[in-house]
């Protein structure tokens, strides 16, 4: 009995061939036979380069194989460069232009370092549909390699392959500086929404109250500061219009905020109430409004209560009120927080469609602003739940990449940059 030694494992399969070979050998056999002879050393130097491992260069094609996808990606562009920079001098109609194709998923590697099984074939798959002279990649790639590498990731949505389920694919492009300063000239940066807490008004008429109305105030503060996505204005600029008339369109200017907390107390013997309401200062309309009467058996425990009650309410409110604003919109018209509420929209769809529009719209994101952690955290949550459910093409790559987009939202919520969720002034 023979014992095998073949092992399963993940992989970025790398696949080439030359567009139009035939008629190169045909127009001239001595020279195509050259010009091949010295691709396969850009190939093999350049792979190699990227801790790559080349399998075969049997005929016009090559097949690699990659521990990561970073260095399969890596090494196509560096090959499809000096490829080009080899050929400058060639008639256009005389250069010997490589297509390839790159997949991440399950390989079977054998004893003798061959490898086989449906990783190696949509590698190839992928290698038909890319362009001559040009790189294409499946989903898996584009999820592991993200914005690591200075690429321009092109979706081309679901392709047909042959004897396979449809792919999407996605081309680079390798000289993406042009269209990457365009594309960030495309999307306005816009903070996230800020929130200004203002002094409760103190109804009773009672000078001990204010002190009560000024705890609600300033417990809402804190506890709203808990949360990333919104910023919150601190105490001792949103308290200088304790006792004034509140105009909430000029106040919302001063403080530069887009919300506006406000409300009141008012006792009564031993009863008390509260009242709040949250108010989107660029139209003036009430995203939520509440009133909360409650008996002061224990002033400190009715204050932590409609303190953890108001917040469970204004903190999704404001959420919901940014998803109202981005819908609708344009992609050309989306700012970048825009696009991180069209994700949260779709997140809460839950399908596989939504998570992958998704992922797409935080993909796009993070290419102008990779170290957003509002953006980072969908994503990493996005790709948990596609690769459990197995949405997408390799689910062991769509955790690999939601455990290092993870931390990397870790990695951005550091002191330098924690303090930009947390109470400010203006």
């Amino acid at each position: 009995m023979v014992e095998t030694t073949d092992r399963q494992r993940l992989a970025a399969i790398f696949a080439a061939d030359v567009a139009g070979f035939s008629r190169l050998m045909s127009a001239d056999e001595r020279g195509t036979v050259a010009a091949l002879d010295a691709g396969r050393r850009i190939f093999r130097t350049e792979i190699q380069a990227s801790q790559g491992r080349v399998i075969d260069m049997a005929g016009d094609s090559v097949l690699a194989v990659f521990d990561s996808a970073i260095g399969a990606v890596s090494a196509a562009v560096a090959v499809q460069r000096r490829l080009d920079e080899a050929s400058s001098s060639v008639p256009e109609d005389r250069r010997m232009r490589y297509r390839i194709g790159i997949h991440l998923g399950d390989v079977i590697e054998k004893s003798d370092g061959t490898v086989y099984g449906d990783g190696v074939n949509m590698a190839a798959r992928l290698q038909g549909l890319a362009e001559p002279g040009g790189i294409t990649v499946s989903f898996a790639v584009h999820g592991a390699v993200g914005n690591r590498l200075a690429v321009t990731f092109v979706d081309q949505g679901e392709r047909e392959v042959k004897n396979m389920a449809p792919v999407r694919a996605f081309a680079i492009r390798t000289n993406p500086s042009a269209d990457g300063d365009a594309g960030k000239q495309s999307i306005r940066r816009r903070e996230r929404p800020s929130i200004a807490v203002l002094p409760f008004a103190n109804m009773s008429g009672d000078p001990e109250q204010e002190y009560f109305a000024d705890g609600i105030a300033e417990d809402i503060i804190t506890e709203l500061s808990r949360f990333r996505s919104i910023f919150v204005m601190a105490r001792n600029s949103s308290f200088t219009y304790r006792g004034q008339a509140i105009d909430v369109r000029k106040v919302a200017k001063e403080l530069g905020v887009r919300y506006v907390l406000e409300g009141s107390v008012r006792r009564a013997g031993n009863r008390i109430r509260i009242t709040a309401q949250l108010i989107d200062a660029t139209n003036g309309h009430h995203v939520w409004a509440d009133r909360y009467d409650r008996d002061l058996t224990d002033l400190f425990a009715v204050q932590d209560e409609v303190t953890r009650s108001i917040i469970g309410s204004i903190a999704p409110g404001i959420v919901m009120a940014e998803i109202q604003h981005s819908t609708g919109k344009k992609a050309a018209d989306l700012d970048t927080w825009d696009r991180i509420m069209q994700a949260h929209w779709h997140i809460r769809r839950f399908t596989r469609e939504d998570l992958a529009h998704a992922v797409r719209l935080l993909e796009e994101l993070l290419v102008h602003e990779p170290n957003n952690a509002v953006a980072l955290g969908d994503l990493a949550f996005a790709l948990h739940f596609s690769g459990l459910f197995g949405w997408v093409e390799s689910s062991p790559a769509a955790i690999v990449r939601m455990s290092e987009v993870a931390q990397r939202a870790v990695a951005s919520e550091q002191p330098g940059l924690r303090g930009a969720h947390r109470a400010r002034d203006p």
